[in-house]
């Protein structure tokens, strides 16, 4: 239930909250094995509110779900709860393009109770560790569309606890 992101700017442990959006963290999990998100950097870092990522074409138009390096959809449905909320600095949660369009892009909030996000986004995580890392995303300098002028780059992922490894390896067999 647990994800290490080696960033260029130090690490990040984020704890997953698997029971309420087990579709989301199981995606995560999953392009965290794949290695699909090393190299990714944060192609968006917008001052006191959120620092997006995820995106291997390092755009931020690109991406898809887990589930599409099979051959399968290449996004997922929402899943929205009431009693999650973005109330801390370190949310973690997922890039939408509007209802149901979950792929693999990602954002981290960089500053507490931005509760205008609740009801909008799949929010799937949380900061265990880092939050000097965060703080130092947070006072980069971008452009005026908010990319970072020094990249900001996730070097390679670790799970540190996988919910999902043996039901992984009974789908492999």
């Amino acid at each position: 239930m647990s994800v290490l992101l080696e960033t260029s700017l130090g690490d990040l442990v984020f704890d997953l909250h698997t029971d309420v959006c087990p579709v989301a963290s199981r995606n995560f999990i999953k392009l965290c094995k794949s290695k699909y998100y090393n190299n990714c950097i944060f192609h968006s870092v917008d001052k006191d509110f959120l620092a997006s990522s995820g995106d291997p074409s390092n755009t931020g138009k690109g991406g898809s779900a887990a589930t599409a390096l099979t051959g399968g959809p290449r996004t997922f449905k929402d899943e929205i709860h009431d009693h999650v909320k973005h109330k801390n600095i370190g949310c973690l949660g997922m890039v939408n393009a509007g209802k149901d369009t979950n792929a693999s892009q990602f954002y981290i909030t960089l500053r507490s109770e931005i509760d205008f996000l609740d009801g909008k986004y799949t929010l799937f995580g949380e900061l265990a560790e880092g939050v000097e890392v965060l703080d130092r995303m947070n006072a980069s300098f971008t452009d005026k569309n908010k990319r970072p002028y020094r990249n900001i780059r996730i070097k390679h992922t670790h799970i540190l606890d996988d919910p999902y490894a043996e039901e992984d390896e009974e789908e492999e067999e």
